[in-house]
């Protein structure tokens, strides 16, 4: 008779603890974490960094890919509360906040540290603030992925926009990313992604545009006789938390969140800098002409056209002028 009652005690005793153990579990905050990105993308490694680092306060639940929100949903979902961190485009951000749409004009970020220099900043300082009142999101940070480079059929050297005076470019489709085109000095060409190689193979476009990974990708360098590096869009998205669960935190786990959060942040745009400059010199070796056009003649050209059209009649007096000077 003892040594049933022993075991039923320790069965009892079990399944207490089975029960005990999903409320034990959700003592610690679970944060969602939403990208269109795949595993095998740095930032996946960004994402795993950034969760072992603060595993022992909070769990990071990683949903990559778009199994979980769909391209351009995640803000939503973010304000909506169906969701506590994303990757967010800046495009994202500037359709519901009009002048943060200066963040994704052409020649406004200067490369990678320029970028990270403007979100540590006075004037970054107050975009993120926009963001968190308006829109209930608290960037961490911003995540480089590429600058977008000019890739061209023929041999004649790119050095101005003038340069660029009758070529045709394939650029997305989209005012925003026609004009782009325009500020380069281009005639852009609208054209699915998919169609690019065979554009270019068939002369039916002059060149495309794009981050130096995807040029691989694709082997668009295998119907392309030069790539200049006009580095006329740095490529980012925002590392973001909905500030509900910002809030959530203590202060003190905030600042360690947030130094986390730069860690992990650093170790994905060193890897992407890395990565670029290994390709610039892959493409070289498969024979294609790869330099550096005047960017100073680009970014004037540019920048004014910008500051001269509709795009700019909501972007905060003087910002591209704070930008440039950090």
């Amino acid at each position: 008779m003892t040594i049933s009652l022993s075991r039923r005690a320790l069965m009892v005793g079990g399944l207490l603890l089975a029960a005990a153990l999903p409320a034990m579990a959700q003592d610690k905050p679970v944060l969602r974490f939403s990208a269109v990105f795949s595993e095998q993308d740095i930032r996946a490694e960004m994402m795993n960094l950034l969760s072992a680092q603060v595993a022992e306060d909070v769990t990071i639940e990683t949903y990559l890919g778009g199994n979980l929100f769909k391209q351009g949903t995640e803000l939503v979902a973010l304000q909506r509360g169906n969701l506590e961190m994303g990757n967010i485009a800046p495009q994202d951000v500037s359709n519901q906040i009009p002048a943060w749409s200066v963040l994704t004009s052409a020649y406004l970020f200067r490369d990678a540290a320029h970028l990270r220099a403007f979100f540590n900043s006075d004037v970054g300082a107050e975009f993120k603030q926009m963001a968190e009142d308006q829109l209930g999101i608290h960037i961490l940070g911003p995540t480089y992925f590429g600058a977008r480079q000019v890739g061209l059929r023929g041999d004649k050297q790119i050095t101005t926009p003038a340069d660029l005076a009758g070529v045709k470019l394939r650029m997305p489709g989209g005012d925003a990313w026609q004009f782009l085109g325009q500020s380069l000095g281009a005639n852009p060409t609208p054209m699915a992604y998919a169609e690019v190689y065979t554009g270019l193979q068939t002369g039916a476009i002059d060149g495309q545009d794009n981050p130096l990974p995807n040029v691989e990708n694709m082997k668009f360098y295998e119907v392309m006789d030069q790539i200049v590096l006009t580095s006329h869009l740095v490529g980012y998205d925002l590392l973001v938390i909905s500030k509900a669960a910002w809030d959530a935190m203590s202060p003190e786990d905030q600042a360690e969140f947030e130094a986390a959060a730069n860690v992990a942040i650093d170790f994905s745009q060193e890897e992407h800098l890395k990565r670029e400059a290994e390709l610039v010199e892959r493409f070289k070796d498969a024979g294609l002409k790869v330099y550096e056009p005047d960017q100073d003649a680009f970014r004037s050209h540019a920048q004014q056209m910008y500051l001269d059209s509709d795009l700019a009649k909501d972007w905060p007096e003087g910002v591209v002028d704070r930008i440039n000077a950090l």
